[in-house]
């Protein structure tokens, strides 16, 4: 399959029917009631992606694993998905640690879907991103199977080790306050003389200031509008609807409808959202569509660098870390620096739309700098250069010397020394 030999997106794939799965040897038998339309590999995908149409973030994270899946059946076993064994899933396994050949499997992030530099992974993946990536297809199996469109799932034969689940640590991927402050600093280094670049600058503003104050996921801030704002009792709140499909409301302070108010007017919309304001959150810059999640990243990523490059010379190593922020790290900043400012865990775990409170208590810091400030007292027992530390090491006893009896010195003619207080 020449075609294939380079990794092409799902829906630039033209297979040969040999591979497309109609006669794939893991289909069920025709005697089997199916229960979707579909007659080959790409066509049953499509359907089980079509069931995630309501969560776009989902959606696009199960196509990018079946994508991965399909592909290197074709490229790397010459078979159809639809006919992959047991031995194939434990071979795909070892391949997701290490996608080789890399020219082949492995290109740079971020890069458009359809250009030619385009590849399906960016690196190795970690242990918890390949038992990720295998449960997903794990979920396409087992929806096929129940389908009737596969005879059985490959992957469930596995042999899964136990394993102990990892002790959760702190959430460290976020911006200390100083980092922070070179990031808003980093926008007034835009430009600002043509129309154009007055509206890059004023929705990159916002941007930083919505996922500062509110803490979104990326996502959710891409697929809302203005009518997510609702007024209640005369106070302001985000309604967003996330994870899970769940719906949650969020305040919104007196800073956060600041950034509102000032981006609306500079759009010239009125001040405050209107229960039929559908406008989206954040605008292209010719002002009549929104923009996606990609498109955001992609914006803060941009601000990351000039920061981080601004940072540089003052401090390397936060610099450096700063170089590493994305979108989703401004939400664990937020949460963290809300949890700085001394507000309650449980308003933290609400405003982060956590399930459980421990989740939210990742995020807590204080006990951390408390016990580093303890440890201050522990310290090296090293001589004092000072002359009341220093041994006098000519007055010290010699070996000759050293048994001999020691006049006595009575109370009367002792002189009490006196340490002098500061």
């Amino acid at each position: 399959m020449t075609q294939a030999l380079i990794p092409v997106p799902l829906e630039q794939l033209a297979i040969p029917t040999h591979m497309n799965g109609t006669d794939g040897s893991n289909r069920a038998p025709l005697s089997n009631a199916k229960q979707i339309a579909a007659d080959d590999d790409l066509q049953a995908i499509e359907t089980w992606l079509a069931e995630y149409d309501a969560s776009e973030h989902t959606q696009r994270h199960y196509r990018k694993e079946a994508e991965r899946l399909m592909l290197w059946a074709l490229i790397e076993r010459g078979k159809a998905l639809s006919s992959l064994s047991r031995e194939d899933c434990l071979a795909y396994e070892k391949f997701l640690a290490n996608p080789t050949p890399a020219e082949r499997w492995v290109g740079p992030k971020q890069m458009p879907r359809f250009s030619e530099q385009w590849r399906p992974f960016n690196g190795s993946l970690t242990p918890a991103s390949v038992s990720t990536s295998l449960r997903v297809v794990n979920s396409l199996f087992s929806y096929l199977v129940r389908a009737g469109y596969l005879a059985g799932n490959p992957l469930s034969l596995l042999r899964r080790r136990a394993q102990r689940a990892p002790e959760r640590k702190q959430v460290e991927r976020f911006l200390e306050h100083n980092q922070w402050l070179y990031l808003m600093g980093s926008i007034e280094s835009l430009p600002q003389e043509s129309i154009k670049d007055k509206r890059a600058y004023e929705r990159a503003r916002f941007l930083l200031s919505f996922l500062y104050l509110l803490g979104p996921r990326v996502h959710e801030l891409a697929k809302h509008d203005m009518t997510s704002f609702i007024n209640v009792r005369g106070l302001w709140w985000w309604e967003v609807t996330g994870k899970g499909g769940k719906t949650a409301r969020v305040p919104v302070n007196e800073d956060m409808m600041k950034a509102l108010q000032r981006y609306r007017k500079f759009l010239g919309l009125s001040p405050y959202p209107t229960p039929k304001d559908r406008h989206p959150i954040a605008l292209s810059l010719s002002g009549k569509s929104g923009i996606s999640d990609n498109m955001i990243y992609r914006i803060i990523k941009g601000l990351v660098q000039r920061a981080a490059d601004m940072l540089e010379e003052q401090d390397a190593w936060s610099a450096e870390k700063l170089r590493a922020a994305s979108t989703h790290w401004l939400r664990h900043t937020a949460i963290t620096h809300q949890a700085d400012a001394g507000i309650s865990l449980l308003h933290l775990q609400k405003s982060a739309r956590h399930s459980k409170l421990e989740t939210t208590s990742l995020y807590l810091h204080t006990e951390d700098t408390a016990w580093h400030e303890a440890m201050q007292g522990h310290k090296m027992n090293t001589p004092n250069t000072t002359r009341e530390h220093t041994p006098d090491v000519a007055a010290a006893p010699s070996v000759a010397t050293q048994d001999k009896p020691k006049k006595r010195v009575t109370p009367s003619t002792e002189k009490p020394r006196i340490r002098l207080k500061p």
